[in-house]
């Protein structure tokens, strides 16, 4: 099936000549634009910060130099702005912050950032106050009705402590209800805060573990001890619960053998369908800090180039621009989140392609360049784009995210995140062949990427839409040295203020990924083809809910 609807896609839409007419995309106009956006002058690009004044002012600068057409929101005298505003409730912490564990009356003292990582309440208090809750050990905190599943079985919940494990129960065993290694919705850590607030939680403890997590402690310290943001919510305690922190794995050991549990048995006891929540009894769970909230504007970032024919018809190029900002200092004392991979690059990728489309005559459709906010913060730019698209999601042919490419030099193979079963991924792979090169699927699909980039929004619509990934094999080293620089990049860099940009990178490979995509698009925009989401996929039934909008 998948096959036949990929030679449906590719005899509606004429294969451009890639060699003779895809304008070339230039490394080094890619590594000027990330070399400025990631410098310290941009302080982490922080949404609500100077660093997001600079990066909007500079992505909107070389919007207009390249020839774009403002494309935000439509102002009083009815043109378009360059942005779109995005309203963000922020949350900090307002001074020191003290948890434990109490067993007996003895208090074991937790270091935040350390042990555990304390996320700011985002439930509009100032202060958080719980005093020797009880805990509840829930396996994932799952509940999926169409899987037969429950890790609570009508437990009462509320006012107490839930510990959960990361990601989804076959991560461990490769098989079983939740369709394998591959990560369900189910296995993310913002759904296990959500469930937790629909049940009346206190708060949730996420257990840490490298490995299903797919990152390292650092990345969950520095990603949630720092400035928290969500979209304005009437009630935000249906969403939140008032604690969400993540603890380490030995921390979690420790608990439960107070508590006169063993941690892995239990661990493998969730792993069943059958599992019943523990409580951890004799022990309890305080937490004592004060919080700041305040409701900011942040800003996406969007210019156009009006289609010919069907100006009404939009392909979007998406990518976010901001960063952690500034944050806790990492062993050297720096304290500037840089950002250089994840994702001035992706903004660098957007610039350089309507720089390569502006090259060419106009395109029969729209084709929109967003530069989203917040998408460290939970793909929050993206998100208030989809609930407040600025152009038809019934007429936006799909939406093709860049997020942290490669700086490793040019590979074989080309991937995305996570395995969406829509058109656009089968387009991708016959580019790449068009190309001498192939298509992997996302090699770890238990990580759940497909869930924590800025297409997910767009997906959960019903757009077609994909976010691409560089590939891992590698031309100069093959996949072991594609997968050693991965592996460097996530250890060592990945959210962590060594993110930064490099005078030794090789961004050729970049610059090949992002011809495969500029054909992509540039197919699209000049033909009648609506890539469609496939069968077995989520999205489908909302895609076709709106056929009869595309024409």
């Amino acid at each position: 099936m998948k096959r036949l609807l990929l030679a449906t896609v590719l005899i509606a839409a004429p294969m451009l000549s890639h060699a003779a007419d895809a304008p070339k995309i230039d490394p080094a106009k890619l590594s000027a634009h990330i070399k400025v956006l990631s410098s310290d002058a941009f302080e982490g690009r922080g949404p609500g910060t100077a660093g997001e004044t600079k990066a909007v002012g500079y992505i909107v600068d070389q919007m207009k130099a390249i020839g774009l057409s403002p494309a935000g929101q439509v102002q009083k005298d009815g043109k378009r702005a360059w942005t779109q505003n995005v309203p963000l409730a922020r949350f900090e912490m307002a001074g020191p912050v003290a948890a434990s564990f109490a067993k007996d009356g003895k208090a074991t003292p937790l270091a935040q950032g350390d042990q555990i990582a304390i996320r700011a309440a985002m439930t509009n208090v100032d202060a958080v106050a719980i005093k020797n809750a009880p805990i509840v050990f829930a396996g994932y905190g799952v509940k999926a009705p169409e899987r037969n599943w429950d890790d609570f079985k009508g437990l009462d919940v509320k006012g107490k402590i839930l510990v959960v494990l990361i990601n989804d129960p076959d991560f461990e065993t490769g098989s079983g209800d939740f369709g394998g290694k591959a990560m369900t919705y189910y296995g993310r850590w913002t759904y296990k805060y959500e469930e937790a607030a629909r049940l009346g939680a206190a708060g949730v403890l996420i257990v840490h573990e490298t490995a299903p997590a797919s990152y390292g402690w650092n990345t969950v310290k520095n990603s949630n001890t720092n400035t928290m943001f969500d979209i304005v919510r009437k009630d935000p305690a249906k969403s939140h619960p008032k604690l969400e922190a993540w603890i380490q794995r030995d921390v979690a050991v420790d608990l439960f053998k107070q508590a006169g549990l063993d941690f892995d048995a239990l661990k493998k006891e969730a792993q069943s369908r059958d599992f019943k929540a523990v409580e951890l009894k004799g022990v309890t769970f305080s937490a004592d800090y004060k919080v700041k909230h305040e409701v900011i504007t942040s800003k996406n970032v969007a210019g156009r180039i009006v289609g010919a024919k069907y100006p009404n018809e939009t392909i979007i190029y998406s990518g976010h621009w901001d960063h952690l900002g500034v944050g806790a200092p990492d062993a050297k004392g720096d304290k500037i989140y840089n950002g250089a991979v994840d994702n001035a690059d992706g903004i660098a990728a957007l610039l350089e392609l309507a720089r390569a489309f502006k090259s060419r005559p106009a395109p029969q459709r729209s084709i929109l360049f967003l530069a989203v906010t917040a998408e460290e913060k939970g793909l929050l730019g993206s998100e208030y784009y989809g609930a407040n698209p600025l152009f038809p999601l019934a007429t936006t042919v799909g939406d093709i995210n860049i997020d942290a490419l490669s700086a490793a030099g040019p590979a074989k193979d080309v991937t995305t995140s996570g395995d969406g079963k829509v058109d656009l991924q089968d387009m991708l792979a016959a580019k790449a062949k068009a190309h001498g090169r192939y298509f992997t699927p996302d090699p770890t699909p238990q990580a759940g990427h497909f869930y924590r980039s800025d297409h997910f929004p767009f997906a959960k619509r019903g757009v077609p839409a994909i976010s691409i990934g560089s590939g891992n094999d590698l031309v100069n080293g093959g996949k072991e040295a594609g997968e050693k620089a991965e592996a460097d990049y996530t250890d060592n860099r990945y959210h962590q203020p060594a993110d930064e940009w490099s005078a030794s990178w090789d961004l050729s490979g970049q610059a090949m990924d992002l011809g495969l995509v500029y054909e992509i698009g540039a197919d699209l925009a000049n033909s009648r083809v609506w890539p469609q989401w496939q069968k077995g996929s989520e999205f489908k039934a909302l895609r076709d809910q709106t056929a009869a909008q595309r024409k």
